[in-house]
């Protein structure tokens, strides 16, 4: 990649400076020059009037993008085991790699990982590349993502698939700008257009207003994370069998960031992601008073507590409550909405879950419209009524 400023048109305005976040940009002898500073950004060219700056981006050829074959899956890995969102990652990969008559394979990276790759084949993988070692322990970022970058020049997949974690939106990135290729965070939705082989990634766009499906045409791999609870495994199948290859990784950079402490979290009070039963509270719940009405009625029937946007940005529950798109995506068996209109950037978070019941006092409230059972009536005589019959 490579900036070019064209000196005979040149005109030493100084646009392109001030639109330099990076101070990569300055004026000399009344022509622009740029340094080492530069990340390629663009800004610099969208804002020069004679069009005297260039971005020159080296394209791959088809032919290039023929040699990528196969769906990947980053594993991630916890202090139990494998992370739930691997399983429904597999699943949908499957799927994918079936719609493109391909293998499905999956990136094992850490270190004592061996005991878990036989797993991610009952699963639905048919190859495991299996890295295995000790420079991995407590390793930063940079670390894995090197790491990751070995095993993929070495597999050429088409699609690597990853979860929206922590991990995974710290990791991802930094392997996607190793590859040379594109990333799509968070998509809600992943479909093939089989003529073209093109991965067709979903995902909410411009503050969940609307759903942008974006994708990747020039290169490869085509790259996305997705969010726990938004796809669905497969069943767990102990008669598969599958490749496990190891990749030993010569080189790791420089481990930058040691672990000093780690501070678990509270299961029962942050682990909405994973709670079989939710009861949200919304805008129409009125205050940080009245949302003890929601706390009582999900401790009644063992659920736990979610909240609207609106509610956490009032300031009546925690940020670890939120349901939606920046905060948790959830897929109980039962979803209690109460007083939350249906906003996209809270549907994308919940839509998933098996049964959704809605009490609201507005009959044209959007979440009605993906309400297995909907109540029109005020929340605070509604709860009470219910727990009465509990």
């Amino acid at each position: 990649m490579e900036l070019r400023i064209d000196k005979e048109l040149c005109t030493g305005c100084g646009l392109c400076v001030d639109a330099c976040l990076y101070n990569a940009l300055e004026i000399k002898e009344g022509i622009a020059v740029v340094n080492e500073s530069c990340t390629f950004c663009g800004a610099c060219v969208d804002v020069c009037p004679p069009g005297a700056i260039t971005l020159e981006r080296p394209e791959k050829t088809q032919a290039g993008l023929e040699q990528y074959k196969g769906v990947m899956v980053i594993a991630e890995l916890e202090k139990d085991g494998i992370a739930p969102v691997t399983f429904e990652l597999l699943g949908k990969g499957r799927e994918l790699a079936d719609t493109l008559g391909v293998e499905l394979s999956c990136a094992l990276v850490g270190y004592r990982t061996e005991q878990f790759a036989d797993e991610l084949i009952f699963y639905g993988a048919d190859k495991v590349y299996l890295v295995d070692d000790e420079r991995l322990v407590d390793a930063d970022d940079r670390r894995f993502a090197a790491a990751l970058f070995d095993v993929a020049r070495r597999a050429m997949p088409e699609i690597i698939l990853a979860g929206a974690t922590s991990w995974g939106r710290s990791v991802v990135p930094r392997l996607a700008v190793k590859l040379e290729t594109g990333l799509t965070a968070d998509c809600t939705g992943l479909e093939i257009d089989i003529d073209k082989r093109l991965l067709l990634q979903t995902r909410p766009a411009f503050g969940g207003n609307i759903m942008a499906t974006i994708i990747c045409p020039n290169s490869r791999p085509q790259m996305a994370t997705v969010r726990h609870k938004v796809m669905k495994p497969i069943g767990r199948d102990t008669s598969r069998r599958g490749e496990i290859i190891r990749v030993d990784i010569e080189k790791l950079p420089e481990n930058r960031v040691h672990i000093i402490r780690e501070i678990e979290e509270l299961d029962e009070v942050l682990n909405i992601a994973d709670a079989d039963k939710i009861v949200s509270g919304g805008r129409g719940v009125g205050s940080k008073e009245n949302f003890r009405l929601i706390f009582e009625f999900a401790e009644s029937i063992g659920a736990a507590v979610g909240a609207s946007r609106a509610a956490v940005d009032a300031g009546w529950v925690p940020y670890y409550h939120q349901v939606g798109q920046t905060g948790r995506t959830v897929a109980p068996k039962l979803y209690i909405a109460c007083g939350i209109s249906g906003a996209i950037q809270h549907l994308v978070g919940m839509q998933s879950s098996k049964t959704i019941v809605v009490i609201n006092t507005d009959p044209n409230a959007p979440i009605f419209d993906i309400a297995t059972y909907g109540v029109v009536g005020d929340l605070f005589e509604v709860i009470p009524e219910i727990m009465k019959r509990l």
